[in-house]
């Protein structure tokens, strides 16, 4: 997952927005009890989330992919004051402890939480998007692609992250890796979609902007 050197990525945090300190709380409790913590945001892509979302102004978000709760609160940060954040896993085990960190933050009220399958959760969501964040299972964003597209308003933005997926991407795909083979599918499909525009960040895993023409 790492493409530049610990030095360098230690610079960059450095030189960026400094990590709010409920976060920084979200982060260390992660590391401490939860399983896979790599798969937290983290500082520089946190701020980075932050920072897109500020920009975007969205009114209402979704997210594909808790984990934790990290990225949820960062999206918050640019949300207008009536805005909504609909967030979706399937893990239930973690849904306390993303509400407890969810309601320590200004947009406790403002999130709802989804528990079970995207792809059953996704049609019952009568709401037009300004921002998605897909951060889920791999073998499933194709699908997710094509089913958040039409829910989206003009000019909004779709995030789609570990589009480099360890820079397997450039490797031989192993018969039996499907998640390689649709990212590899996926990220062609985003350079080619006519209903968007898309660039590929090399931030942390692959970072994708695609914006709803």
């Amino acid at each position: 997952m790492h493409f530049i050197s610990q030095d360098l990525e230690d610079y960059i945090e450095q030189h960026s927005e400094n990590e709010p300190e409920l976060l920084a709380k979200l982060n260390k409790e992660t590391y401490q009890k939860i399983l896979l913590p790599r798969m937290l945001s983290g500082h520089f892509q946190g701020r980075v989330l932050s920072m897109l979302s500020k920009l975007i102004r969205p009114v209402n978000i979704l997210e594909i992919g808790t984990y934790t709760g990290y990225a949820a609160l960062c999206l918050c940060e640019g949300m207008q004051e009536n805005g909504q954040l609909h967030t979706i896993d399937i893990k239930e085990e973690l849904i306390d402890f993303q509400r407890k960190y969810f309601d320590a933050s200004p947009w406790g009220a403002q999130i709802f939480q989804h528990l079970g399958e995207a792809i059953d959760i996704i049609p019952t969501l009568d709401v037009k998007f300004d921002l998605v964040f897909i951060d889920a299972d791999k073998e499933n964003y194709i699908n997710y692609w094509e089913m958040i597209v039409p829910k989206m308003n003009k000019g909004g933005i779709i995030l789609s992250d570990n589009v480099l997926w360890s820079g397997k991407i450039l490797e031989p795909v192993h018969p039996n890796d499907v998640s390689t083979k649709v990212l590899l599918e996926y990220n062609l499909l985003l350079k080619n979609d006519p209903r968007v525009e898309t660039v590929l960040l090399p931030i942390r895993d692959g970072l994708t902007v695609s914006r709803v023409l």
